[in-house]
């Protein structure tokens, strides 16, 4: 191979990319076959490229040649060599693909390696988009030498030792496509043998739909395993094509085969994750859900295919009734595409409902995973609201931490006289345990959801009614609680003495409240504030002011508890006519319900009070 006359360039890694080689290079240690597995992967997905452009552009460098994976096994000079026909890569596809950090997920994986202790294991590296570094555990060098299919490409040679640098060079190249030598390491010279290569991937490979190569012998079966019937697949091969389409690491949850044949057809194999992949709420995540057309692979990241709170739906769907030259704006919009979506949107939900019946264990796992980004289908599917409804699960005070409840089971629950289902917004289950708005409700042995994913505050507007049982915020001030009527009238401030405490908390707290009232719900605190009618709940306030710093909350009403010792103290104080030292208590008291809902402005202010008043009361 002649090279053309151009200086050698050299190029360093960033500080993430010397990271990631590091660990790649000294610290994983199990499972080094991967690195196999990803290179034919990334070759099925070259030839995938150029066999899609070939259905609309025949004028492409090499037109005729096969589209396949030829491997090479060299025991004599420790080298193995992965060449194959696809797409190729331009001088920006090296440096991108191969140069820098392959998107935000390097960094995400980087990140889990040092918050985790469980062993580093070389198959997590797939599903972080950084499949291609595994050579650097098994290599002391590695050579890509690629053409790009358009017939005006130059033809680069790409060589890393995984340092701290690549070079890149211009050379000869006629045929199009890629060819990755890799120079192996002593420690990993079974990887030049024959044998140990055929084993790797009849392993791992033998369903890329492309014929793969070891010493002019194709070794896999080219055979789309979505098209097989059920019974002739098995669930270790399940888990090798799931681990090959999802670059994951561990085996799925769940899967779903369909075959779907009528007004539309098309097959389908899809999987559930364990586990939810890095970077699931962001917005250029992919989504792994492979569109074919009779066969032929046209997307890999179809959104058309699913809703936006399925998107962690990995797999395969083959129409037969799309046509071939289908582009990303045509699946938009055609009535075709919709229809599957119905159907496969359907089939999924169906699939979690068998598992919320018959498998509850696997289904809790699903939505411990899931559920904060499957609950946004109630705001977007309403087609399938009734269904998605009951497939929601929440914390609960009656059930366990770690535990969740379905509303089915909330309401058969419910006591008899119990009208509405009631719900708490909170960041989590302690901060809502010590709430002051529960005590009323553990008191009376009241069940209360306790909503504290970051999600559900958009999703609590919209839970409006269960079994004809309306959805109640326990901090609205308009619930209809019973009164104590056990409870000892003398513990209790008098009415007088209440009216005109009342009246002095309205005068002292101005316009910072909407209105003072003796509380219903406060059994062993002495205020707390609950929303009016068209406010906010606490945790939405906090939300809101997170997205937007200049928001300001509506006013509350400051509930207080008349049978409090406080509030008996502070009539005693406006009785004796300690105006002074009753304004600072009732802006105290105010304050401290504030801290507890997350929303104090001025915690300075708040402390310089608390310390005066500590020294009255000790002086």
């Amino acid at each position: 191979m002649a090279e053309q006359q151009e200086t050698v360039q050299e190029f360093e890694y960033r500080a993430e990319m010397k990271q990631l080689l590091h660990l790649i290079v000294h610290a994983l240690y199990t499972h080094r076959d991967i690195f196999l597995r990803e290179l034919i992967s990334n070759a099925s997905d070259a030839l995938n490229k150029v066999r899609f452009r070939q259905l609309t552009d025949t004028n492409i460098a090499s037109p005729d040649a096969a589209l396949k994976v030829e491997i090479t096994a060299d025991a004599e000079q420790n080298t193995l060599t992965i060449a194959d026909t696809g797409i190729g890569m331009t001088r920006e596809d090296l440096t991108d693909r191969l140069g820098t950090v392959a998107s935000s997920g390097t960094r995400a994986f980087l990140e889990e390696m040092k918050q985790t202790d469980k062993p580093i294991d070389a198959e997590m590296i797939g599903q972080f988009g950084v499949g291609f570094y595994a050579v650097f555990m098994v290599v002391d060098r590695v050579t890509v030498e690629t053409r790009h299919a358009d017939l005006d490409a130059q033809s680069y040679r790409w060589q890393s030792e995984g340092e701290g640098s690549y070079t890149i060079e211009e050379i000869d190249r006629a045929e199009r496509g890629t060819t990755i030598t890799l120079h192996l390491k002593e420690d990993a010279e079974e990887f030049s043998k024959e044998a140990r290569i055929r084993q790797i991937i009849q392993k791992y490979s033998n369903f890329v739909d492309f014929p793969i190569y070891l010493a002019g012998t194709q070794v896999n079966t080219v055979k789309a395993l979505w098209r097989k019937p059920k019974g002739d697949i098995g669930d270790e091969e399940l888990g090798e094509f799931y681990k090959f389409i999802a670059h994951d690491y561990q085996p799925p949850l769940g899967h779903l085969h369909l075959s779907i044949e009528g007004v539309i057809s098309f097959k389908a194999l899809l999987f559930v994750p364990a586990q939810a992949p890095p970077g699931m709420f962001r917005e250029e995540f992919e989504r792994h859900l492979h569109l074919y057309v009779a066969g032929v692979f046209i997307q890999d990241d179809c959104k058309e295919l699913l809703p936006e709170y399925l998107r962690f739906v990995r797999g395969v769907v083959d129409s037969e009734d799309l046509p071939l030259n289908i582009s990303r704006e045509v699946t938009q919009s055609s009535p075709v595409m919709a229809k599957m979506r119905s159907v496969l949107t359907g089939k999924v939900l169906g699939m979690l409902e068998e598992w919320a019946t018959d498998e509850p264990s696997t289904y809790t796992t699903f939505f411990q995973q899931f559920g904060q980004l499957f609950k946004t289908g109630l705001s977007s599917d309403f087609g399938n609201r009734d269904r998605l409804i009951d497939l929601l699960r929440f914390d609960s005070t009656k059930t366990e931490a770690g535990a969740l409840t379905s509303l089915k089971d909330y309401v058969a629950r419910m006591p008899e006289q119990q009208e509405a289902i009631y719900y708490l917004l909170a960041e989590h289950r302690d901060s809502a345990a010590r709430n002051p708005n529960l005590e009323y409700f553990k008191k009376h042995d009241l069940e209360v959801l306790l909503l504290t994913d970051p999600v559900d505050v958009f999703i609590a507007p919209s839970l409006t009614e269960y079994d004809e049982k309306p959805f109640k915020s326990i901090e609205q001030a308009d619930l209809d609680l019973a009164s104590d009527d056990e409870e000892p009238q003398e513990d209790a401030l008098a009415e007088t003495d209440a009216e005109q405490l009342l009246i002095r908390f309205k005068t002292t707290l101005g316009d910072r409240v909407e209105d003072v009232i003796a509380s219903k719900r406060l059994v062993d605190s002495a205020a707390t504030l609950v929303v009016g009618q068209g406010g906010m709940d606490a945790q939405m306030e906090r939300m809101m002011k997170m997205m937007n710093q200049d928001f300001t909350g509506g006013r509350k009403i400051l509930e207080v508890n008349t049978h409090h010792p406080l509030l008996k103290n502070l009539a005693r104080l406006q009785s004796e006519g300690k105006d002074d030292l009753l304004d600072e208590a009732i802006l105290q008291l105010y304050e401290g319900t504030l801290l507890l809902d997350g929303n104090l402005p001025t915690p300075a202010d708040f402390v310089q009070r608390m310390t005066d008043l500590m020294v009255k009361a000790t002086g």
